[in-house]
Order: C-alpha cells, then sequence, then structure tokens
C-alpha cells in the first residue's frame, strides 16, 4: 500500500539508493536528487511531505536548503543525515525548521520510524493547510461578490483593518452583507485561526443578553444553577461580532465600554474581573451620532468603537452588480432544490436592477430563492417575480410615503414582510433579520401596532 512521497537528496549514489529502496519497500513513492537544485526543482514541481537531506551537499549546506525547503512547501518535513562529528549541523538544522536529523552508519532500521512520524506530523499539517483554505473560501473577502466601484472600495478598506486590531464600527442599511464583512476581517486577521463568535444584541432583553456576553456565576439569579461561560470569554483570543450594536441598553454600553478599555469584564454574581483577549467588531444601521446626540448612545463608546468606520453600499448603489448575485443565488439555491439552470431572461434582470431594493441582499436573496423554487424551467423570467416587483404599486392619493425617504422604504418593506407571513411577527423578525424587540418597536414608531 503507497503511503505517500518523499524525496531523498544526497550526493552518494550508494547510500541514496540504499535509503529508497528500505523507503519503497515501506511503501513510500520515493523521489531522489543528488544535489540541492535538483531536490528543490522537484519539490516545486510536486507535492511532498517528507524529505530526507545530506548536511553536506555540494552545491547547499543542509541548514540553507532546510530553509528554502520551508519556504517553498511549509508543510513538508525535512529530516537531516548527517555524518559522524558533525552532529552539531544536525541540531543546527532543527534550529532552522528541521524535523530531526539522523547519523550516517546507524542502523537504517531507525530511519524507517523517523520518517513515519514525519510524514504524520507533515500530512497533518498539509491536512490543516486545505481545511484553512476551505475556510478562507467560505468566509474570506473572496465570497464577497461585487465588481462595482463602491463595493471593491469597501473591501480594500476592510482588508487593510484586518491585518490589524484595531475596532471596526461596520455602518449601513439592514441586509447589506454586515456580518459577512465581519467574518471575512477576521478570516483575513491574525486571529483567523481562534474562534469568530456573532451575536445579535437586538434579539435578546439586557438581562438575558448581559448573561450571554460577560456569563454569570451559579446562584447569581433564579435558575442560574451553574457557572456560565460568556460569548467574550468564548471568543478569547479570536474576534466577537455584535450586531446590532445601538439596542443596547446603558448599563450593557458602560459594560463594553470597560472591555474595549481594558479587556476586563465582571461576571454577573462576580467579584473578580475575568480577563480576555478579543477583537471587537460591531456593526449597526441607526445613525450611532444622532443617539449620542439624544443621548440614547454613550459618546465615550461611540467613539471607541469607530476608531475605523466601514459603510457598506446600499444594494441600489451598486447596481452592476445586482446581476452577479442573482446569478449566484440561482446557482445555490439551485444545487438546494436539485435544479439546473441556464441563466435568466433580459426581462427578468431589467426588473431586478428597476428596483430600489429596500432589503438590500437579504432581500434579493429571498426573491431569487422564491423565483427557484416556482420556476418550471431552466430559464428565470419575470414572471418568477413577485407582483409588486413586476408591476410597482402606484401611491394612492394623500398617503405619504415618498420614494426617496428611506422610513417611508423601511415602513412598505416591513408591511410586505409582514403580508408575506400573514401577520406572524415572530417569522417577519426572522426574515428581516431584527430582534422582535425592534421590531414592534418600528410597529410603534410607523404607527403599525
Amino acid at each position: 500500500m503507497q503511503k505517500d512521497k518523499l524525496l531523498i537528496i544526497d550526493d552518494e549514489e550508494r547510500l541514496r539508493n540504499l535509503l529508497a529502496r528500505i523507503l519503497q519497500l515501506e511503501g513510500y513513492d520515493v523521489l531522489v536528487a543528488a544535489n540541492g537544485k535538483d531536490g528543490l526543482k522537484k519539490l516545486q514541481q510536486e507535492n511532498v511531505p517528507v524529505v530526507i537531506s545530506d548536511v553536506k551537499l555540494p552545491d547547499y549546506n543542509g541548514i540553507d536548503l532546510t530553509l528554502q525547503i520551508k519556504s517553498i512547501r511549509p508543510a513538508t518535513e525535512v529530516i537531516v543525515l548527517t555524518a559522524f562529528g558533525t552532529i552539531n549541523d544536525g541540531v543546527k538544522a532543527i534550529k532552522s525548521g528541521a524535523f530531526d536529523y539522523i547519523t550516517k552508519g546507524d542502523d537504517n532500521e531507525k530511519i524507517i520510524p523517523l520518517v513515519s512520524k514525519a510524514m504524520d506530523k507533515a500530512l497533518l499539517q498539509y491536512r490543516v493547510q486545505e481545511l484553512e483554505q476551505k475556510l478562507n473560501d467560505k468566509f474570506g473577502f473572496d465570497r464577497l461578490i461585487g465588481k462595482s466601484a463602491a463595493v471593491t472600495e469597501v473591501i480594500k478598506l476592510a482588508q487593510k483593518v484586518a491585518l490589524t486590531d484595531t475596532t471596526v464600527l461596520l455602518l449601513g442599511e439592514t441586509g447589506t452583507g454586515k456580518e459577512l464583512f465581519a467574518e471575512a476581517i477576521h478570516q483575513a486577521s491574525p486571529r483567523h485561526n481562534k474562534a469568530f463568535v456573532a451575536v445579535n444584541c437586538s434579539a435578546f432583553t439586557k438581562e438575558l443578553l448581559e448573561s450571554e456576553l460577560f456569563g454569570h456565576k451559579a446562584g447569581s439569579f433564579t435558575g442560574a444553577v451553574k457557572d456560565k461561560k460568556g460569548l467574550f470569554e468564548e471568543a478569547n483570543g479570536g474576534t466577537i461580532f455584535l450586531d446590532e450594536i445601538g439596542e443596547l441598553d446603558h448599563e450593557l454600553q458602560a459594560k463594553l465600554l470597560r472591555v474595549l478599555e481594558s479587556q476586563q469584564f465582571l461576571k454577573i454574581g462576580d467579584t473578580k474581573p475575568t480577563q480576555v483577549n478579543v477583537r471587537i467588531l460591531a456593526a449597526t444601521n441607526r445613525n450611532l451620532q444622532e443617539e449620542v446626540s439624544k443621548e440614547g448612545f454613550r459618546s465615550d463608546l461611540y467613539y471607541r468603537l469607530s476608531v475605523f468606520q466601514i459603510t457598506l453600499p446600499a444594494l441600489r448603489d451598486r447596481k452592476k452588480d445586482i446581476k452577479l448575485l442573482a446569478e449566484y443565488f440561482m446557482n445555490y439555491f439551485g444545487l438546494k432544490v436539485k435544479k439546473q439552470f441556464t441563466g435568466m431572461t433580459d426581462k427578468f434582470v431589467e426588473k431586478l436592477e428597476a428596483y430600489g431594493w429596500p432589503g438590500n441582499i437579504r432581500e434579493l436573496k429571498n426573491v431569487i430563492e422564491r423565483a427557484v423554487i416556482l420556476a418550471d424551467e431552466a430559464v428565470l423570467d419575470e414572471s418568477l417575480l413577485p407582483y409588486e416587483m413586476q408591476e410597482p404599486s402606484p401611491v394612492k392619493a394623500g398617503n405619504s410615503l415618498s420614494a426617496f425617504d428611506l422610513a417611508s422604504i423601511e415602513k412598505l418593506h416591513i408591511q410586505r414582510v409582514l403580508n408575506h407571513t400573514h401577520g406572524n411577527r415572530a417569522e417577519a423578525a426572522r426574515l428581516l433579520n431584527i430582534g422582535v424587540a425592534t421590531l414592534y418597536r418600528k410597529l410603534k414608531d410607523y404607527g403599525m401596532e
């Protein structure tokens, strides 16, 4: 049974062939090279998990060669062969990144378990690399679809700040993809191998949110039968994303400010502060500056959160991306329902691009999912779109709605979603991706109770 590839680099042909034969009998696919240059060439052409190299080569010192190998294939493990009296070279090679060394002339059986251990470690590292790449494909900047100037500029900003530990405040309307951007920033940051924890601050009551964020001690309140770790502890070493930050109660704003300033907080019922190392990303669709002026949001917290602001563009401001996004969602939902689509009609795309998209990308996603479910043909056409997109409703006389008033657009969208859910407010809140409490507040504000 073939285990995997390894490369032997040695200028002594007899020893090179002997080692190759021993390892081939163990099931390894063995490549050989007589010097460092040829060895590096083979390494560039193929993935080789383990390299066995002489410390003294005609064109390379084994220590320098180890550094070269690790620069080309960081996950590859190197075993150094040393002659008697040159063990110091083997030790130096290990300090340069080699897995281990073995002295020439030792019992050749020692090489087999050593290679096996190196192979196990290297294959694990290659597997980790593969998983990290898949993770980056799933959560990184590459999955942010769009070629318009509005979105490419925002992505450039996010990529720059991702490399730092700076707190970021993501602004923009509901449905513009703030959580996707937060995940991409985390994935491109030095913290990417630690946890990314997202929490919607509007989805909990004040008391429950405090417990969720900071945890509690057993007996601190009725029902607290055991200690609980909060989300800040869960995110220790990584990133926490606080969505709908504008919904935070004043008392929780003060606790969050302490975390930003000292990376410490008190659990409910605890007297000893808990220390964490967490990067904070936050998002809101509110105008926090206005909230500060109304004393609805702490000014000191606002200034700490808004060290670096990124405003995500509304979908109506990036019309060039609508077709790209629609095609992506068409293929995505097509796979889920086992339907294959060849495209969309020009009229279908025209209707999409002419619409105002008050619900932004989230609304587009829902519209395409609906069209995919209803479609009987391989091409999506305008008949699959919601009625209001096919024939926009005229505004009745005396109606105060303005096509340019954001609050009116939001009110209309909420009404459409409530119509869609037949008045089910919990389901409407889920589709709008806001907390039920936030929906009730908006219904009250718009006189829709």
